[in-house]
């Protein structure tokens, strides 16, 4: 049966039943909305040597234009979701994505550090903004037999952004400028907006009297576990995503820095898919595989992070064992929150990951300036293992044995 989504999608979801179709161009402009949150996130990173040469700034200054990001996102999420939870969905995603479209903007034309900092503090709230509708606007288009495959597919715009995105934009800002990059995202954003309005279906917010507080959603048994792995498992991952480029010159790969991201990304796409097929079954197998794997990443770039070879297996790895993060986190997260809980799950949920990009982008640079790249694997491991012994031990809520 092929869903309408030209009238009210809730009622129709109702009366829904496995064989519904999944509605593909509406969760793709969500997938492209995470693509542009992604990629003007962590797009600094491959360009982190330019843009340090643009503004005149040292690596790890220009760093913190991924930590003022993330700071902003922090700051926004909650508030944002508790203000907003009455608001019509599709005309607050608009706003949120003309938010990209004007600091993205800004960013290309500044010629201030500070400046930029500031607009991209305010893309982060944006994107933290973003990041609290995504899962919740997914999951209402499908009924439950689809809810897992929806927020896989809204998601896949992380590991495309990573996977084609990063690179690309990279390679670009080697031949056109890193500033073009930020205009052509921009460009990106008019597309988007053009998208949303042509597919995707417009909800009605959360009646007051059915809103949870975020007390009683951070409550919930399992929330706090699944947070604390979110946390730790994002600390790891951008302390390394964060400063690629210093940590790829002592091996003589600072040239192919693009490439190395190329690896990374398409990994991580191979991840997600494998993830979008056995989340429903497989969760908790999945979380603890995905970690182990980052750790032998970690034990791998310790002991032969000097040789080349080894470092674009360990970057392969490192794709794969990332690649499916969000999609096993969120999915957790909406479970354990149930459709009442969800809307505020999520930014919760942004909150705790944007602190991890903004610890990572600041303990990063503090390992880069006083330790050297050679003490991240290390730093990487204790954290990984953190993260192993809170989903380990989350049978019962959080990451259950059955679910």
């Amino acid at each position: 049966m092929q869903l309408s989504l030209s009238s009210t999608p809730e009622d129709k979801l109702q009366s829904s039943d496995a064989s519904a179709k999944l509605p593909w161009l509406a969760l793709l402009a969500l997938a492209m909305t995470g693509f542009i949150c992604i990629l003007t996130e962590t797009i600094p990173a491959g360009l982190l040597p330019l843009i340090g040469e643009g503004l005149h700034i040292s690596k790890g200054l220009a760093g913190q234009l991924v930590s003022s990001y993330a700071i902003g996102s922090i700051v926004a999420a909650i508030p944002f979701a508790m203000f907003t939870g009455g608001f019509r969905r599709r005309p607050l995603l608009l706003a949120i994505i003309a938010v990209f479209l004007v600091f993205n903007t800004v960013t290309a034309l500044s010629a201030s550090y500070v400046l930029t900092l500031i607009a991209r503090f305010f893309a982060g709230m944006a994107a933290g903004a973003a990041w609290g509708m995504i899962a919740g606007y997914a999951r209402r288009m499908v009924p439950e037999v689809l809810k897992g495959r929806a927020l896989a597919v809204a998601m896949v715009g992380t590991p495309i952004a990573l996977t084609f995105g990063v690179p690309l934009g990279t390679m670009l800002g080697d031949l056109i400028g890193w500033r073009t990059v930020f205009g052509l995202m921009s460009l990106l954003t008019l597309v988007l907006m053009g998208w949303v309005l042509w597919k995707v279906p417009d909800y009605p917010g959360q009646t007051t009297n059915h809103a949870m507080t975020v007390r009683q959603v951070f409550v919930m048994p399992g929330l706090r576990s699944i947070l604390m792995v979110v946390f730790t498992w994002m600390l790891a991952h951008n302390i390394l995503y964060t400063y690629i480029a210093p940590y790829l010159e002592p091996i003589g790969l600072s040239g192919r820095v693009d490439l190395v991201l190329l690896v990374f990304g398409i990994a991580a796409l191979i991840s997600i898919l494998i993830v979008g097929l056995l989340i429903d079954r497989m969760l908790r197998p999945l979380v603890l595989i995905s970690l182990i794997g980052f750790a032998l990443v970690s034990v791998a770039l310790w002991v032969g992070g000097t040789s080349a070879p080894i470092v674009y297996t360990a970057v392969f790895l490192w794709g794969v064992s990332f690649g499916g993060a969000a999609t096993l986190l969120q999915t957790a997260q909406a479970n354990v929150s149930g459709e009442e809980g969800v809307d505020l799950a999520m930014p919760i949920n942004t909150t705790v990951w944007n602190l991890a990009i903004a610890g990572g982008g600041i303990a990063g640079g503090v390992l880069l300036d006083h330790a050297g790249v050679q003490s991240f694997p290390g730093v990487l491991l204790a954290l990984l293992l953190v993260a192993l012994v809170i989903a380990w031990s989350a049978k019962r809520y959080g990451f259950p044995s059955k679910h």
